[in-house]
């Protein structure tokens, strides 16, 4: 599998299909799972690339604190070993800060989809979605402000899988806390220099990352347009997966238009 280095850390990327390139950049804890719901469903008409961040999955766990600029960086080396000028970028949480200031302060940024994220991280307490790798109990009790109680009674199996994923790849306790400084410790501020197209999609029930906040950004970027997922937690591009998906490759198709 190819990796790119950054300041010397290595960092775990893949990709499949062809056409313009969608980057996918995950939240803190998380491995390159996350994705795996939508990286199928854009991978044909696109290229889809999914990376994990430092610390996470196959990437280099360097000590922390991370920063969002050292995460931008990471980014921006996938991207060029990949050998991709320009990209849509998809984040999450974490990766939806990194995916902004991205585009905020490099050319590499075709246009952006913000997962259940916000402008800034500073009153985020991201503690409750994080359970650590080698403990499958907390693992399940930290998918409850994730996915709604609806989906986890009706998709038992699906939840298990993400356990057994989680245990595979989220990030070690130390790896975790370097991630969730970088969140703790950025601020975009004013967000008129972000001009590429950008949809913003939020799980209307998401109790770490309310969705006031996802509204709220869309509203104070130039080309921002705001989609509630109806029911869903902080992990909507799971539990409702197909309405994520079509929203998604709609916004997409339509930069073309």
């Amino acid at each position: 599998m190819p990796t790119a280095v950054s300041d010397g850390v290595e960092l775990f990327y893949d990709s499949d299909g062809e056409g313009e390139t969608v980057a996918f950049v995950g939240d803190a804890g998380y491995g390159a799972w996350q994705w795996g719901w939508q990286h199928a469903a854009v991978a044909g008409p696109y290229e889809s690339l999914v990376m994990d961040l430092r610390g996470s999955g196959r990437s280099d766990a360097p000590a922390g604190p991370y920063s969002v600029e050292t995460l931008v960086d990471d980014v921006v080396e996938v991207l060029r070993d990949a050998g991709v000028r320009k990209a849509h970028l998809v984040g999450l949480g974490l990766g939806g800060l990194v995916a902004l200031e991205t585009a905020r302060t490099t050319s590499r940024v075709r246009s952006l989809t913000l997962c259940n994220t916000a402008s800034s991280g500073a009153d985020i307490d991201p503690a409750p979605l994080y359970g650590a790798p080698d403990d499958p109990d907390a693992l399940r009790a930290s998918l409850i402000p994730a996915l709604s109680e609806e989906f986890r009674t009706e998709q038992p199996d699906v939840v298990d899988q993400i356990v057994d994923w989680r245990g595979m790849e989220d990030a070690a306790p130390d790896a975790w806390a370097a991630q969730t400084a970088a969140l703790a410790n950025y601020d975009a501020g004013p967000l008129y220099e972000v001009t590429v197209p950008t949809l913003v999609v939020h799980g209307s029930d998401d109790p770490v990352w309310p969705v006031e906040d996802g509204r709220e950004l869309a509203e104070e970027l130039p080309k921002g347009e705001f989609e509630a997922v109806a029911g869903a937690r902080h992990l909507a591009i799971v539990e409702q997966s197909r309405v994520v998906n079509d929203t998604l490759v709609s916004f997409l198709d339509s930069l073309d238009d």
